[in-house]
């Protein structure tokens, strides 16, 4: 009897590690701040807690001491589970980042919150519930994105953040600088500094913002309009 119940304590587990990958995998696909790893940890970690809490109080509390509901007089084995709702909290908000107006993470915290979910609902041996949180976590992630994409172009949530490096001539480089300040509000770590190898140039860097479908391309053209430019770099910032 004993060997059938760790038999089935293993199951549960690598059925939390099976789903925690899999939710896992489409966060390390989009390259977001917590991937495969965090996941799959999240996941096997509620449904350790939740095995334990279930089955592993009992077995260590003799007798009478074992924790029994004020209330109802029923013993609560709930209690160590439902610290992991209050716990994986502080897990999300590591992912979660604000730059003025800008808040990043928020998806990543909330699929480390079905993560846990799931694991729970894994170590209680629900796995209709913990496979039809996975499939549906999963499909909102990739779908809605796809939905996003193709039905609301112009969303106001979706943003790219681009460093630029511009190069221009010491004239041009005050109305260079209004320029960027007038046009982006997103905008952040802005430097100016002087060129030693050239000491007629001056180079311009910024951090920008852009919500648009082809943010590299457009800040491209926006500059080209520009007077005494001698050359920009523009790419994808990635922290």
């Amino acid at each position: 009897m004993e060997g059938l119940i760790n038999i089935e304590f293993f199951i549960r587990i690598a059925v939390a590690v099976v789903f925690g990958f899999s939710i896992g995998l489409e966060r390390e696909l989009t390259n977001k701040y917590a991937g495969l790893r965090t996941h799959i940890l999240v996941c096997l970690g509620a449904c350790v807690f939740t095995l334990i809490s279930i089955y592993g109080f009992p077995t260590f509390a003799p007798g009478d001491n074992v924790i029994i509901d004020q209330a109802t007089g029923i013993r609560d084995t709930s209690r160590v589970a439902a610290q992991i709702v209050t716990g994986i909290g502080f897990i999300g908000a590591g992912t979660v980042l604000r730059n003025g107006p800008i808040v990043l993470g928020l998806t990543t915290a909330a699929t480390l919150w079905i993560a846990a979910s799931i694991g729970m609902a894994c170590g209680a041996g629900m796995f209709d519930i913990a496979f039809s949180g996975t499939v549906l976590s999963i499909l909102t992630l990739v779908m809605v994105r796809v939905f996003e994409r193709k039905v609301l172009p112009t969303s106001t949530k979706r943003s790219t953040r681009v460093k630029v490096s511009v190069v221009c001539q010491n004239e041009y480089a005050d109305k260079i600088q209004d320029y960027i300040i007038d046009t982006y509000q997103n905008i952040s770590q802005l430097s100016r500094k002087q060129l030693n190898v050239d000491v007629t140039s001056t180079k311009i860097s910024c951090i920008i913002d852009v919500m648009t479908i082809k943010p590299i391309k457009d800040l491209y053209k926006s500059f080209q309009t520009q007077e005494g430019i001698d050359s920009i770099s523009i790419q994808e910032f990635l922290e």
